[in-house]
């Protein structure tokens, strides 16, 4: 089941969606990548401030959003560029090819929970190559309760993808606005102590000392 960061009704950030004492567009910082995105986000996904898929959004300004609904037929052309190779990210396709993407290739990321996207992957599958990613380890994002192990985020998909692909410096960039927005999830819904522990082993205490400290701050008044 999905849990709520903040109650309906609350208001929010427009751009981070988080409630105002919880904001954390001070941190936010634009990343540009030699890749094109998109991502497929399902209309349920959409209104959920823990979306990864829009934090995407937000971060990456040149990739591209676009909202899946049952009752409404997807638009191939609007997603898909002409002479582009479509790599449809989804645990169920063929294994990452070695080294680099050919230069005209297109990423699609589906965004929603795991009975969304395959729901999703059947509308696009299609398209393009649907592709898996070799992933290991415990998942970050703790805003969620995965439904398995070795499940993870859209984002952090589209993180391993980009250390595979030999971007380093951009992945990053998007795993600091990640664990930022995970650390403000946590403190938004009162895990304070779960939110330090994540701390513990997360660049951002580094990168946003002021940021944090302003945080805390508004928690105390």
């Amino acid at each position: 089941m999905t849990r709520r960061v903040v109650t309906e009704g609350t208001p929010r950030c427009e751009r981070c969606r988080f409630a105002p004492r919880w904001c954390i567009c001070e941190g936010f910082r634009a990343l540009e990548l030699p890749l094109r995105i998109d991502v497929l986000i399902h209309h349920r996904e959409f209104w959920r401030p823990t979306s990864t898929g829009r934090l995407i959004n937000r971060v990456i300004p040149a990739s591209h959003g676009h909202v899946f609904r049952h009752d409404l037929p997807l638009n191939q052309a609007a997603i898909v560029l002409p002479d582009r190779e479509l790599w449809i990210l989804h645990p169920k396709g063929e294994v990452l090819p070695e080294g680099r993407p050919p230069g005209n290739v297109q990423i699609l990321l589906l965004d929603g929970s795991w009975r969304e996207a395959a729901r999703m992957l059947q509308g696009v599958e299609r398209w393009g190559r649907a592709i898996s990613l070799p992933m290991t380890g415990p998942g970050r994002y703790l805003l969620r309760d995965q439904p398995a192990a070795g499940h993870y985020s859209t984002v952090e998909a589209l993180l391993f993808l980009l250390g595979r692909l030999g971007f380093e410096a951009e992945q990053e960039q998007l795993r600091l606005q990640f664990e930022l927005h995970v650390y403000a999830g946590l403190r938004a819904r009162g895990e304070k102590a779960a939110a330090e522990r994540f701390l513990a082993d997360s660049p951002v205490r580094a990168a946003f000392p002021k940021l944090l400290a302003k945080l805390n701050l508004k928690q105390a008044r």
